[in-house]
């Protein structure tokens, strides 16, 4: 039992988790591709991802695994994140590190997305048994190349002082 759920229902309360964080994390990116803040979007965003990397740091393990490291990353990112929004309130040069640690988060959410898919859908398993072969890492630089250009793009557009929208 994981904070009084059996690992099963842990294990679905992280996945949910994590895909609301990936949907709202979606949403709130393209409104910084639009300069809209999406106050609403981006608590769910912050909130689920968070939640979603604390409760991977929960799951019974022995030793830390590369699952770990990534969580702890996506924590230190999200504080990053936390500050430049709420407490530095994007003045200055907080404004590019919010953008980029919230592009960040949510390519680290896809990033272990892509691993989970490649381990246990079916149709994929075959293609990168060990998560090594071609089919695998086309995929992730793929994914990583897409986000390293909306982070760029989001850093040209995102100037919320601007243009302000309401969730």
């Amino acid at each position: 039992m994981i904070i009084g759920l059996s690992l099963s229902a842990f294990t679905t309360l992280h996945v949910v988790l994590s895909l609301i964080g990936i949907l709202a994390g979606i949403v709130v990116v393209l409104g910084m591709l639009a300069a809209r803040r999406l106050p609403g979007w981006t608590a769910l965003y912050l909130l689920t991802t968070i939640l979603t990397s604390v409760t991977g740091l929960l799951f019974p393990f022995s030793g830390l695994l590369p699952s770990h490291v990534l969580a702890i990353i996506s924590l230190v990112v999200l504080a990053l994140a936390v500050l430049a929004l709420y407490v530095f309130e994007l003045r200055g040069t907080w404004r590019w590190v919010y953008v980029v640690a919230a592009v960040i988060a949510l390519y680290l959410n896809v990033f272990v997305g892509i691993v989970q898919a490649f381990q246990k859908v079916s149709f994929l398993q075959p293609l990168s048994p060990t998560q090594s072969e071609p089919p695998f890492v086309i995929a992730q630089l793929a994914v990583l190349a897409i986000f390293v250009l909306l982070a760029g793009w989001a850093i040209r557009s995102f100037h919320p002082t601007q243009r302000v929208a309401t969730p």
